[in-house]
């Protein structure tokens, strides 16, 4: 475990939503957090818990810095992108007045 993963817990421990701000920062994982943290105080320790459990994973799978966070808990690895594959859109018709055969 890393020297951050330990701070985290710790700063998790003591105010669980500033350990999401650290992870995900302005995101709607820290307005869910802060939610979880009103209604009562285990359960944001358990969302804060988890998504440093996610991080920590994330560093093992990755490596020191070579992820980032795209929401959710979920991590990617660094350069790959987000955006679907552009369907190929198949063989061009010609319905133009010079079609062959006429």
């Amino acid at each position: 475990m890393r020297a951050s993963t330990v701070v985290l817990v710790i700063v998790a421990i003591i105010f669980p939503p500033a350990a999401v701000a650290f992870i995900s920062g302005c995101s709607c994982d820290l307005f869910i957090n802060v939610l979880l943290t009103i209604l009562g105080y285990i359960p944001g320790h358990i969302h804060a818990f988890w998504l440093i459990y996610k991080r920590a994973k994330a560093e093992e799978r990755y490596g020191s810095g070579q992820y980032h966070y795209v929401g959710s808990g979920r991590y990617e690895p660094v350069g790959s992108g987000t955006t679907a594959p552009v369907a190929d859109p198949g063989p061009k018709q010609n319905y133009g007045a010079t079609a062959p055969g006429y």
